[in-house]
């Protein structure tokens, strides 16, 4: 879904050649969330933010009546942050894509914008008013015609030992966050276009100067960062940008991406 001709490494070369520079400057974690609307308050979705060098630090949400962010504020703050320098990191921890088996099952193309596209038209959850659950229950959308089987995982996810994007119900689970979240996934695809890449969907490498956005699995790099004081959204939100970072600076990005 992309080609790699004159795509930057993950690794930028110093002056003398030395594998020292970071690729980005900016690092940004988010713990997601799929409760309630697209327009709803939400404590557990967090966002944390770090530059070289730096600590990551917690992004308040624009002033407003809402005290915590909204997806849908969450998306246009992406937007407006990542339309201009400097090259930005992104980790999310949603599922940005489904099972094979799933495209095999609904005879669809593995085809990314094509996917997001047509998974939208089906569960429309960055509608106003719209709760995964209504499209679940057949309130809105037509969710019955884009199901999936808890049995069915992706290589990462059997990897990782995470839960499906299908398994709903349960602790730990992502799938309603998932649901919730993909289609805004494709709203920045579309105010960004060439601007952001998402990883790997647009190419293995991105290229000079783009930001980047890529699904992450919090629960590698928790302990590693833990931090008093924080909820788990918060711990989550803070370890994604804060491994991100780390691992921009000493290379083990690099070997992260590789290991495909």
């Amino acid at each position: 879904m992309g080609d790699r001709d004159g795509g930057l490494p993950w690794r930028a070369l110093s002056r003398d050649g030395g594998l020292t520079m970071p690729v980005f400057q900016r690092y940004i974690g988010i713990d997601y969330s799929g409760a309630q609307t697209a327009e709803s308050s939400l404590k557990g979705l967090r966002v944390y933010q770090a530059t070289p060098g730096t600590s990551a630090v917690e992004v308040e949400p624009p002033p407003s009546p809402r005290k915590y962010w909204t997806r849908r504020g969450l998306a246009f703050w992406l937007a407006e942050t990542l339309a201009e320098p400097p090259p930005t990191l992104v980790g999310i921890d949603h599922g940005f894509a489904f099972p094979l088996r799933y495209f095999e099952f609904h005879r669809l193309a593995p085809d990314w914008p094509t996917f997001l596209d047509d998974f939208q038209a089906h569960w429309p959850t960055d509608e106003p008013n719209t709760y995964v659950d209504f499209v679940r229950d057949g309130v809105c959308g037509n969710g019955a015609e884009r199901t999936g089987s808890s049995r069915w995982r992706r290589i990462c996810e059997e990897r990782s030992r995470a839960k499906s994007v299908f398994h709903f119900d349960v602790q730990g689970s992502v799938a309603k966050s998932t649901h919730a979240g993909i289609p805004w996934l494709r709203f920045l695809r579309s105010r960004l276009g060439p601007k952001l890449h998402f990883w790997p969907f647009d190419g293995w490498e991105p290229r000079p100067g783009r930001s980047v956005i890529a699904e992450v699995y919090p629960s590698l790099w928790r302990k590693a960062y833990a931090l008093q004081g924080l909820s788990g959204d918060q711990q989550d939100a803070y370890a994604v940008a804060s491994w991100l970072r780390d691992a921009d600076a000493d290379g083990s990005l690099a070997l992260a991406v590789a290991a495909r």
